[in-house]
Parts: C-alpha cells; sequence; structure tokens
C-alpha cells in the first residue's frame, strides 16, 4: 500500500472514530493552545487540553470543517482507561484520567491525544493501532516511555473491534552518563560499524543482550543461539550500554573466523591490508617489503593475534612495527637485567646461521634455545632463568619497540629473516652506543 492509499486510511479510521464519538474535531487555533498552556503552566498544572471543542456540537463540527477550517481530530479519553498485560511489567492501566484536587476544579484538563493532525497526516497514537492491525503484528516491543500511551491505544483498539498485539515495553538505551541514546548520533549509525569493520554477527549479537536475560551462562551467542534462547524476559528500567561489549564480542568472534571460516579470515586479511597500504602510501620509507610479502605477513599476525582483534585499523595501529619501519622507543633497562649488547649480537649471529627457506618458528626456536643454553653454560640455575627472561626483554625491544604482541619466535617468523636481523644489528649497536 502506497503512502497515498495509507493516508487515505488512516483518515478513514480516524473518522470511524468520530462516527463512534470516540474522537472530536478541535477547531483551537495554535495561539489559543500555547496561551492555554502558558496559564496552566503558571498555575502549576499539567498543559493538558481543556476539551473546548469537544462539546461542539456534530452539526456544527460538519459544517466548520466544510467550510474548511483547519482542525484536528483528537481521541476522547474516557475516565477510566483500559488495562492490558505487558510482558514485561504486568497488568497496566485502569487508571482514572481526571484527579481533580481542589485546586484544579476549576481547570479541568484532559490527556485526548491529536490522532489526526490539521494535514490530514496520522500522528504515532493512530498510525501504529492501525499499520499493526494491518500488517497483522501479533508482538511489539518498544521503549517504556510508551507504556503510558499504551491504554489510550486499548481505547481505539476497543472502538474498531480489532484483536489488540501482545506488547512488552523495554527500557531505554542510554550512554555511561545515563544519556537518552539519539538516533542522530553518527557514531550509532548502523553504516559507521560497517566502516569500521565490525563483523554483523558480533554486532547482532551484541544489541540482542540490550536489556535481556538469558541463562546460557556465556554472551557469546551467535544468530542460531538467539533464535534458539531468545524469549520476551527483559530487565525493567534503561539499560547502559557499555562499548566493551562489543569490543569483547568483536575479539571473540575474529578468533572464530580466524579458525573456522576461510571466507571470513579472507575478507579480515584484505581489510586490514587496506589501511597498512594506506599508511605505506602515505609514509613509502616505512615499507620494508612487497605486497605480496605485506599479506603474508597480515595473514600470519591474524592466525597469532586474532585474540586483539577489534577493527582493521586498531589492528594495524596494534601491530603496525611488523608491516613497516617505526621509530623504535627507547630501550628501558630494567633493574637486575642481565643481557648486554653482546648477548643481542651472539642471539642474531647464531639466528642468522638459519636459512631463508627454513625461516619458520619451529627451526627458529630450536636455533634460539640452543644459542640460550651455549650462553647458560656453567651458570645457576637463577641466573639462567633470569637470563632467558632479560634476552627476551631485550630481543622483543630489538624486534618490536618493546610492543606487546606475539611471542618473540612468532615475531622472527612474521618479520622475515632479512628485517629481523636488521634490527637485531641496529639495536645492538644503539646498545653498545650506550654502553650497555
Amino acid at each position: 500500500m502506497g503512502p497515498i492509499n495509507r493516508t487515505i486510511l488512516y483518515q478513514t479510521y480516524a473518522t470511524k472514530l468520530l462516527e463512534s464519538g470516540d474522537a472530536y474535531r478541535c477547531f483551537c487555533s495554535t495561539e489559543r493552545l500555547n496561551n492555554l498552556a502558558k496559564e496552566r503552566n503558571r498555575l502549576g498544572l499539567p498543559s493538558d487540553y481543556d476539551r473546548a471543542c469537544a462539546n461542539v456540537s456534530k452539526e456544527e463540527s460538519d459544517d466548520r470543517s466544510s467550510r474548511k477550517e483547519p482542525y484536528v481530530i483528537r481521541l476522547k479519553v474516557p475516565d477510566v482507561l483500559p488495562h492490558f498485560t505487558d510482558l514485561v511489567y504486568g497488568v497496566v492501566g485502569k487508571r482514572r484520567i481526571i484527579k481533580r484536587l481542589p485546586s484544579q476544579r476549576a481547570q479541568p484538563s484532559y490527556e485526548d491525544p491529536v490522532l489526526l493532525k490539521s494535514d490530514g497526516l496520522p500522528t504515532y497514537h493512530l498510525a501504529n493501532v492501525v499499520d499493526d492491525h494491518f500488517m497483522e503484528i501479533t508482538h511489539v516491543i518498544r521503549a517504556a516511555e510508551w507504556m503510558s500511551s499504551t491504554p489510550k491505544h486499548m481505547v481505539m483498539y476497543d472502538a474498531f473491534k480489532w484483536q489488540p498485539p501482545t506488547f512488552a515495553h523495554v527500557g531505554l538505551l542510554q550512554d555511561s552518563s545515563r544519556q537518552k541514546f539519539s538516533k542522530r548520533d553518527s557514531s550509532l549509525d548502523i553504516y559507521s560499524f560497517k566502516e569500521d569493520g565490525i563483523f554483523p554477527e558480533a554486532l547482532v549479537n551484541y544489541v540482542a543482550l540490550f536489556g535481556w536475560s538469558h541463562r546460557q551462562g556465556n554472551d557469546f551467542l551467535n544468530l542460531q543461539d538467539l533464535v534458539e534462547n531468545f524469549d520476551l524476559k527483559f530487565t525493567k528500567g534503561n539499560t547502559i550500554v557499555t562499548p566493551n561489549k562489543l569490543v569483547h564480542l568483536q575479539k571473540r568472534y575474529a578468533q572464530k573466523y580466524v579458525s573456522e571460516s576461510q571466507e571470513y579470515f579472507a575478507s579480515m586479511v584484505v581489510r586490514v591490508l587496506e589501511v597498512a597500504q594506506k599508511h605505506l602510501e602515505n609514509h613509502p620509507k616505512s615499507r620494508f617489503c612487497t605486497n605480496d610479502e605485506l599479506r603474508e605477513k597480515v595473514a600470519a599476525l591474524l592466525r597469532v593475534d586474532a585474540a586483539n582483534y577489534s577493527t582493521p585499523r586498531e589492528f594495524f595501529e596494534r601491530n603496525q612495527h611488523f608491516l613497516c619501519v617505526e621509530p623504535r622507543p627507547e630501550c628501558v633497562v630494567r633493574e637486575g637485567d642481565l643481557v648486554t649488547g653482546s648477548g643481542l649480537e651472539y642471539i642474531g649471529s647464531e639466528l642468522s646461521k638459519v636459512s631463508n627457506d627454513q625461516w619458520n618458528e619451529e627451526r627458529l626456536k630450536q636455533s634460539f634455545d640452543l644459542a640460550v643454553k651455549k650462553m647458560e653454560e656453567g651458570r645457576t640455575d637463577d641466573f639462567s632463568s633470569g637470563y632467558r627472561k632479560s634476552l627476551q626483554h631485550f630481543l622483543r625491544w630489538a624486534l618490536t619497540g618493546g610492543r606487546p604482541g606475539p611471542s618473540i619466535i612468532a615475531s622472527l617468523s612474521i618479520l622475515g629473516r632479512d628485517e629481523s636481523l636488521s634490527r637485531i644489528k641496529d639495536a645492538d649497536a644503539i646498545l653498545e652506543d650506550l654502553g650497555i
């Protein structure tokens, strides 16, 4: 049904409410309504309508309408609203609308919402009832801020003799400062998540957990898990949205895809590679490998560091030193470190004996362990333990600037023979200049 036909549909059912006496035309001008609201506000009363037009006769109302006098159609809310059963809050409604305190008796007010505006278009109050009926909606899940309006909607369901859907009112989504999220917040736009490289499955998992209580003991639920376990047991009250949860789920899905999905893994490689190549275009002097080698390094990094994959850009920034030449931070010598520059020099010398075609983790570990064993000969066990830790500390500084990441052996493998030996040599020279 197109927008024009739908507008006619709304107008048709607004007219039905007029004919049944459940609604009335309101001819009050904007100026009168504004003045009424100001006066009621001055008296400390709610700024509701006073039903000035509710008693206009049908003949007069029809005549004024036929003469094109502007009007809106308001719902005539009964003194006692029908109740309904909410799946979250239980029985709601059956309350009196008019509560006239002594100070209010001279200024009665009525919560008669506008259903059809003067331009002939509906408000949400009318549109949601008509749309849900004709779309055969069985369950309505919406924000708790609409719960106070639902009894008024039930008035229309009763007037039309329609079966209302089942309602579940859930809390609002709020940020860490308990401010309501706005649809105008660009950071929440679905396309921003797509641009950032958030996995669709991770985002669905994340959103499904908002205000929902489950008994799975684990929030890592794929789409099939959600379908099988989802129910309408929402928590009461508003939900604080924590971005850290999405980051956690993103990392879990990254690990899953790297180990189980060749298609997703390939797409992850491409997204990180795009970020890396853009960086190298802007910093051409930092390149040390070909595009094919760069792709291999990205793939290798994802295999060993998927647990820290949040977005392609953040993953690149975390592992940037593996993909391009970066300034090495100043060396930090810790109290008790036993390795000197000569230790790095010796390790570099031993690793240089490993040929390029044998430069893999298994062979590198054998070479590294053998070199350390030779350096520890004749030493005490305590010295050997401390020496190995110190050597790993300086070697990580030489290879990655001391940044956290894959193991030393994995780092050597990913960087490749030439780059690894070059970085060790440069670091050894720095330590020698420092007299370490």
